[in-house]
Formats: C-alpha cells, structure tokens, sequence
C-alpha cells in the first residue's frame, strides 16, 4: 500500500510542472540555508529534467552554500554523451547555479565495484540529510539506477544496509551504472518524482498497488513511512 503522505500534482503542461517544481526545489534549498547551514540537492540525468535544471540554474540562491550530487550515473567518461555528469553541468550548474559545489559519482576506475565504497565517502560528506532528492522513474517502474533485474538489487533495496553507493547492471547499454542505496535516497527531508507522459503516469499507478519492490523499485519509496514524497506529472 503507498503510504499516506504521497501528494500528487498534475499540471496540464510541462511548462507549468517546470515552474512549479524548480519553485519547490528553490524553497527547500532556501530552507537549507536560512537555517544557517550549507543545503544539498540530487538530482537524476535523462532528458526530462533538463528544461527543470535550466530554470533552476537561474534560481536566486546562495549557490556558493549549495551542494549538488547525482543519484546515479552510468559508468562512462564525464565527457560522454550518455554521462549524467556532463548534462548536469550543462544544463544545472550555469548562470547562478555556476557556484554550486558538485560531487559526482564517476571516477577514473575501469570497474565501479571496485569503487563504490571510496565514491560514498565523498558523496557522504555533503550536508545530510539531503535537502532535496529528485528522481526520475522508468517504465519497468526503476528510479535512480535500482532495475528490476540488477543482480545487485536485493542488497540495494535493503534497509538494514548503510547509505552507500551501489554498483549495478542496466538492462541496456551503457549497462554499468553505479546508484545511491535505497537507504542513501531516503536520507532525504523531502523527494520529488518526477514523471511525465501517460505510460510513466500508468507504471506510477500500477507500483502504488501493493506488490515487491523488487519487482518495480519504485515501491520501495511509495510503501516507506519515514519522507514525504511528491509526485509531479505532466503529459
């Protein structure tokens, strides 16, 4: 069953959802700072944030106090075309958002297993709990890097394991990916969901059923109790 505190915003357009949420994620992270303390954001690759990260980038903050991370990135070049990193940094971290501090999940090693420990150490020094937690969500109802079929998925979903880093497989290339542990997501005051279009708007329906994480992975976030979660849709 998803839990109670799960507010759904649909908005007729992408524009108004952009407005909207680039709105909230700023709140939060004013929060952040106002209570005197540095604030940190993570955020998703893929294509649908992008105009999000644009507006955001814009955002009349204290960026030089901000911290920025990923939830996952494939196991590529930060300078490839598939890297979460590079489009982040083109797309978020400009016009004021330029003096954010960015912590990325790549690194020079050939293996991310090898690595994921040493990565969470640096992503575990940013302000914590994180400010503000975006995902994305795919059709097989994944959300940062935890597929349904990872054989590193079990471990990932586990709460009784630390926040971490995780190495895990894609069902499609580039397949080597490494992602943030269930437990790391949910270290969070507030996650936002972010999906757009009617197939992603019927996945989200199907993982708010009760049934496995495992599954879809997206459960795991809809049946905790402990972080509100908001959901934004637009077709």
């Amino acid at each position: 069953m998803a839990i109670v505190d799960t507010r759904e915003h649909r908005f007729a357009n992408a524009a108004a959802l952009t407005e909207a949420l680039a709105l909230e994620i700023a709140s939060a992270l004013q929060n952040g700072l106002a209570a005197g303390r540095a604030a940190s954001l993570a955020v998703p690759g893929g294509r649908t944030p992008v105009a999000l990260f644009e507006m955001l980038s814009s955002a009349e903050l204290d960026w030089d106090d901000v911290w920025v991370t990923l939830t996952d990135e494939r196991w590529v070049d930060p300078a490839s075309p598939s890297s979460n990193e590079k489009l982040v940094r083109e797309h978020l971290l400009r016009n004021a958002a330029a003096a954010a501090n960015f912590v990325g999940l790549k690194n020079a090693s050939a293996d991310a297993h090898s690595v994921a420990h040493a990565i969470w150490s640096s992503v575990a020094e940013l302000p914590r709990p994180f400010d503000f937690m975006l995902l994305g969500m795919g059709e097989d109802g994944h959300v940062a890097s935890l597929f349904p079929d990872s054989p590193a998925l079990a471990l990932a979903l586990d709460l009784t394991q630390p926040p971490g880093c995780v190495a895990m497989t894609a069902p499609a290339p580039p397949r080597a990916r490494i992602s943030l542990n269930l437990r790391a997501l949910l270290d969070s005051r507030r996650i936002a969901l972010l999906i757009a279009g009617d197939s992603k708007w019927a996945t989200y329906e199907r993982a708010r059923l009760r049934g496995s994480a495992v599954d879809m992975p997206v459960r795991a976030l809809l049946q905790q109790q402990n972080v509100p979660i908001s959901v934004y849709w637009s077709p």
